[in-house]
């Protein structure tokens, strides 16, 4: 009888421990690996060639360039550092900085010029990149370490070269030790500017961060003042680089949103008491015009950035209860594609579950009810109109990003959208909600689509859409020194 229980006992630890042994073995990652050998390939439609990771051939992404006989129209070299610095208040931060200062330079360019950046990097112990959030860069150019380059090391450079063919508001930042290195403060602005711009419009960055948890605006903690006279007309570029949605309202005027993720939108209309959300990585601009009274525009918070003559007494205002819902904003126009007449189509279920990732256990995040290291990976071939059902299972905002790409906002929730074409490269999907999406597969590479939130992020709410026949010679992982997340 007592060696019966012991079998039994020794067959019930076996029946609870055999399955927890064998997820932590295979969340195990390797010292090194590749995202060409990582996950669950999806075609979501007809397969228009071999997926390079598993065949082995195919053109490699590092020479996915701009020309590079061209001269550079704008030249720009940033040098970053591990460093203690001042914010312009006095406070002093321990962080990262770009030129000896943080946020870097903002980088103007105009539509259709090349853009070269060297990066340096003097003192970042574990190493950095520069990617270009928003701006479909060229595949070699997107700055994610272990997937088109290698980290850049102390004492190390790279040079970035990209023709900037897209008009509006973008940024940059480190896409290496992600959850580090951009709340410490490598990051800037990006501004590409059509070739005609319009006279007498006042243009104003304004880029939010959080750094030790205290809000700033280009590195200010308090309001940012900027002139700009009765009856002209201001253009406030609002970039989100914190870690989680914001709303910005505007306090004094009426204004119009008159473009969202760097593009326009089709015929604005003025509102007034309404927030706009502008989620982790997203961007928006708003237009005010000027009459003598200042006006304060909230980003974030009760601070801002102050437009005014002379005097910038412009009160603080609480946030709106109003939100503005960009599905019905502006006017609709017809579409440069048909969605109905996608080439492919994925689900992109985002939900949560107890398991391990790399051994370690936890509540992690899946997609498609996969877990990292077994994520999805969507393949689409140049060409392709692409429609993907996005559904979030969880509690909690996820603000996804699509690298290389911009994509329509088809419908939300089952409404389908009516106003302006609302294109993001960054979308904000709540609790609960659901959005249809489109793009044209119109940019070769192999481009991450993560949520924007760093913790969310590291914790495997990331994944690659790639393209045929596109191969990468980086690797992932402690070995190689590339550390993306």
């Amino acid at each position: 009888m007592p060696r019966t229980r012991l079998i039994i006992a020794s067959a019930a630890t076996l029946f609870v421990v055999g399955p927890l042994v064998w997820f932590w073995q295979a969340s195990l990652m390797p010292e090194t690996y590749s995202i060409m050998d990582m996950g669950t390939l999806e075609t979501g439609g007809p397969v228009a060639g071999p997926h390079a990771g598993h065949a082995g051939r195919g053109r490699g992404v590092e020479s996915l360039t701009a020309d590079p006989n061209r001269p550079a129209d704008v030249s720009v070299t940033v040098t970053a550092r591990k460093e203690r610095f001042r914010l312009a208040s006095g406070r002093e931060v321990d962080g990262y900085t770009l030129n000896g200062e943080s946020p870097g330079p903002t980088i103007h360019a105009t539509a259709g010029q090349l853009v070269q950046v060297r990066l340096v990097n003097e003192s970042v112990p574990d190493g950095m990149t520069l990617h270009w959030h928003g701006l479909d860069v060229p595949g070699a150019m997107d700055g994610v370490a272990g997937v088109t380059q290698d980290a850049v090391g102390i004492g190390e450079e790279f040079v970035y070269r990209f023709v900037a063919d897209q008009v509006g508001t973008f940024w940059y930042h480190s896409h290496q030790v992600s959850h580090e290195q951009v709340r410490g403060g490598l990051l800037g602005a990006l501004v590409v500017s059509p070739a005609h711009s319009v006279a007498g419009v006042v243009d104003v960055v304004a880029l939010s961060h959080l750094y030790g948890g205290v809000r700033t605006v280009n590195g200010v903690e308090k309001d940012v003042r900027v002139e700009v006279p009765p009856g002209r007309t201001a253009r406030v570029r609002v970039v989100n680089s914190d870690n989680g949605p914001m709303s910005a309202w505007v306090a004094g005027a009426p204004f119009k949103v008159v473009a969202v993720d760097g593009v326009d939108v089709t015929g604005p209309t003025r509102v007034q008491d309404t927030s706009v959300l502008i989620t982790a990585g997203g961007r928006a601009d708003l237009e005010i015009t000027m009459d003598r009274a200042p006006v304060r525009v909230h980003v974030g918070g009760p601070t801002g950035v102050v437009l005014g003559s002379g005097s910038y007494d412009a009160p603080s205002a609480s946030r709106p209860g109003r939100t503005l819902d960009l599905l019905s904003y502006g006017t609709k126009v017809a579409l440069p594609f048909d969605p109905e007449q996608a080439d492919r189509r994925f689900e992109y279920t985002i939900a949560g579950r107890p398991g391990f990732i790399d051994g370690k256990p936890g509540l992690y995040w899946t997609v498609n009810g996969r877990m990292v290291p077994d994520i999805p990976m969507f393949m689409v071939a140049e060409g392709d109109v692409v429609r993907v059902s996005v559904a979030n299972r969880t509690g909690e905002v996820h603000p996804m990003h699509l690298h290389g790409h911009h994509v329509l906002v088809l419908s939300r929730d089952g409404v389908p959208a009516t106003g302006s074409p609302w294109w993001v490269d960054s979308l904000n999907v709540g609790g609960g909600e659901s959005y249809e999406i489109a793009f044209v597969a119109d940019n070769p590479g192999l481009w991450m689509l993560h949520c924007h939130m760093v913790e969310h992020d590291a914790h495997g709410m990331d994944m690659m859409v790639i393209y045929p026949n596109i191969s990468t010679p980086y690797t992932i992982g402690p070995t190689s020194g590339n550390n993306p997340f």
